[in-house]
């Protein structure tokens, strides 16, 4: 039996990974802070279903050690769950964001690179003993170019990117594989939410310019991906032109970056 654990799992792009790995033939542990959405989707693929904050280590432990004891041991650890707030217009520095939040700095650290972090504490000594195993780690297009509107989310999401580059040089010997998936505007809550807030094209940063992709379409990817051992999944063609665009010319780029972020701020008709 192989076993898949998806953070997110309830929604979206998590939700999209479990009936892909279902589909596959694992079984999936569906992992969300919103217990019934995660109960929903465990029902229909015959799943496992458990409420987690992504952000609590001693919870992220638990549930690993409850799902190596109870189920079985995990192949593969998709950790998938995200938050994105978007700037207020103090900028990028601020403090609150354009959701009500004490800090977005702190949440989104601990939910946008600490889950990750935790889930590779727990779980490759496990992996290493049993010669390997899986982890993908959601990142996104923001963690390798940037996202206007929303400096939380691409500061984050650059950690994430780094942070999975390391477990893949780390671990790689030790037979544990690394994808780090870096997808730009999906068809999820989180962009129609980010649609919804005042100043919202901004927040979006542009990053449907290049066709809002479906969950769907993102499981396969991950799934793709891991069957021919790529490192680096990039949904949208186009991101990788902007990679090296950026690296060519980094001056240049900021430039370019800045007039896309004055052409967003234009009033829409």
């Amino acid at each position: 039996m192989n076993i898949a654990v998806v953070t997110g799992g309830g929604n979206g792009i998590g939700e999209a990974i479990c009936r892909r790995f279902a589909n596959e033939g694992y079984t999936v542990a569906v992992v969300d802070i919103d217990l019934e959405a995660a109960e929903r989707v465990a029902a229909d693929i015959e799943g496992h279903a458990y409420r987690v904050d992504v952000g609590d280590e001693a919870a992220m432990s638990t549930l690993i050690d409850n799902i190596e004891s109870h189920v079985g041991p995990i192949d593969v650890f998709v950790s998938n769950a995200g938050i994105l707030f978007g700037d207020d217009p103090s900028g990028a520095a601020s403090k609150g964001g354009l959701r009500p939040v004490d800090d977005r700095w702190q949440i989104s650290w601990q939910v946008n690179v600490m889950a990750h972090v935790y889930a590779a504490r727990a779980l490759v000594p496990k992996m290493k003993s049993r010669g390997g195993g899986c982890l993908v780690n959601v990142c996104s297009a923001a963690g390798l170019l940037n996202q206007i509107g929303d400096a939380t989310y691409a500061t984050t999401k650059h950690a994430a990117v780094g942070f999975a580059e390391a477990l893949a040089i780390t671990h790689g010997d030790d037979g544990i594989q690394v994808l780090c998936v870096c997808p730009q505007a999906v068809a999820t809550g989180l962009l129609e939410m980010a649609d919804e807030m005042d100043g919202g094209e901004t927040i979006l940063g542009g990053a449907d310019v290049d066709g809002i992709l479906e969950p769907a379409e993102i499981a396969d990817a991950i799934y793709e991906g891991m069957q021919n051992k790529q490192f680096m999944i990039t949904p949208h063609a186009s991101v990788r032109n902007y990679i090296l665009n950026k690296a060519t010319d980094y001056d240049r780029w900021i430039g370019g970056m800045r007039k896309f972020r004055r052409s967003l701020e234009k009033p829409r008709d």
